[in-house]
């Protein structure tokens, strides 16, 4: 059975050059759909959607309906509904945190958010509608990226099961291409110089807590050079930092990773030199003073929530590590024997591979196939500067992992058509 996209919103510009550059027979339309009418959609029987994830996901603010972005749902439930004769299904997609997303109590299973939207899906429109979260690792992609998957039909064709039977997982070691050019800058020279290129695979660069497979920018002195009495500061206020008591000593909510006073430090690191080498840390900015973050719950008029955090000027400033892995220029190394951690578009252009006895950053070719995308599908039109293969890199991480999709696909297909391979 094929297929035809009859309608494609889009307003990036960087998707809409890749859409056209891989169907370029294809119809899409550089559109915003909250201004599309339900009825200039062409008739159409399956909705395949997303809605952006951001206002629901634990690296934005989580703050789900009351985010402009959240409130895209209900333009899907806007177009399903200008179009319920005809639409047999749809298949949704959209971050873990969507399902535990703005919870009453914290023992709950499921947030109010994702209750919300399936009471609109089953009960407004009159679907009957299935949500699940999937790891695409389960469905032979070498990456962990666990996403949720909201899929219906009409009540007509029965309920929807999205079971699978997980497959092995397989490392990253098959998508990568060997004997591209690699790095050769100050940053590779001093990780090459203290690591051979097979020992960083599978570690992580991030002045965060790691273990054995963490390395530090005081490691490399990637900031400018540091005696082994400040490395051994900063290890230890790496650890300590995090700990609850110093909440309740500031009088602050906890966060993890709390600014420590001189006098704090000097309980669990006493050297006579402790302010010159605070001082000098510093300046070499691995280290900044800062005012502990309060915390402040917000709530709007609909009654959704969320936190935000801002310095408390009302207490002392203390001293916090500079932390993040985009101080780097490669912020971890795939490991070839496992599969990818979940990856987001602003680690795409950090992550790192070892390139026999170098280093080097993804190439877009080796992004797809973490992605699970065929051979056929190019992101080539990226290659062209560095700027362009950011889009490119940004593409690819926010995007869905096809095999999973293949597989939630083929399951409505087969609910509603039966056997739709004919």
């Amino acid at each position: 059975m094929l297929g035809e996209c009859v309608f494609t919103s889009e307003i990036k510009e960087a998707a809409l050059k890749a859409h056209n550059h891989n169907f370029p027979n294809e119809n899409v339309f550089a559109t915003d759909i909250t201004k599309v009418k339900s009825e200039d959609v062409p008739d159409f029987s399956i909705l395949l959607g997303g809605f952006p994830c951001q206002a629901f996901s634990y690296a934005g603010s989580q703050k789900g309906f009351a985010d402009t972005r959240g409130t895209l749902f209900f333009d899907i439930q806007r177009i399903l509904e200008g179009h319920l004769k005809g639409v047999d299904g749809f298949i949704l997609e959209n971050v873990e945190g969507l399902v535990t997303h703005d919870k009453e109590n914290s023992e709950d299973k499921e947030g109010r958010t994702i209750r919300v939207i399936m009471q609109v899906l089953r009960d407004v429109l009159g679907y009957n509608a299935e949500y699940k979260v999937l790891n695409a690792a389960d469905f032979g992609v070498p990456q962990y990226r666990k996403r949720v998957y909201i899929v219906g039909c009409k009540k007509k064709f029965g309920k929807i099961k999205l079971d699978f039977s997980p497959q092995e997982h397989i490392g990253v070691g098959g998508c990568l291409e060997s004997g591209m050019p690699c790095i050769d800058n100050g940053f590779s020279r001093k990780l090459l110089t203290l690591y051979s290129a097979s020992q960083l695979n599978g570690m992580a660069l991030k002045d965060k807590r790691g273990g054995a497979r963490n390395i530090h920018s005081w490691d490399i002195a990637q900031k400018g050079e540091v005696s082994e009495e400040q490395k051994k500061l900063l290890n230890a206020l790496l650890l300590e930092r995090r700990k609850r008591k110093w909440a309740e000593e500031i009088g602050i909510a906890w966060m993890d990773g709390m600014p420590l006073t001189l006098n704090q430090i000097r309980t669990f690191y006493d050297v006579p030199n402790l302010q010159t080498m605070l001082d000098d840390l510093v300046k070499k900015k691995y280290l900044f003073l800062e005012h502990p973050k309060k915390r402040i719950i917000h709530i709007d008029e609909n009654g959704n929530t969320w936190t935000s955090r801002y310095p408390d000027e009302t207490l002392p400033k203390g001293y916090n590590i500079v932390t993040g892995k985009l101080s780097f220029e490669i912020s971890s190394f795939l490991d070839v024997n496992k599969p990818a951690n979940t990856i987001v578009a602003m680690d795409m252009n950090t992550i790192g591979v070892v390139d026999g006895d170098g280093i080097r950053h993804l190439t877009l070719r080796e992004g797809l196939r973490l992605f699970g995308y065929p051979e056929t599908y190019s992101l080539d039109i990226f290659n062209e500067t560095n700027q362009t293969k950011k889009e490119g890199y940004d593409l690819i991480g926010n995007s869905v992992c096809v095999p999973v999709i293949k597989a939630v696909a083929m399951r409505l297909l087969e609910k509603i058509y039966k056997n739709p391979s004919k």
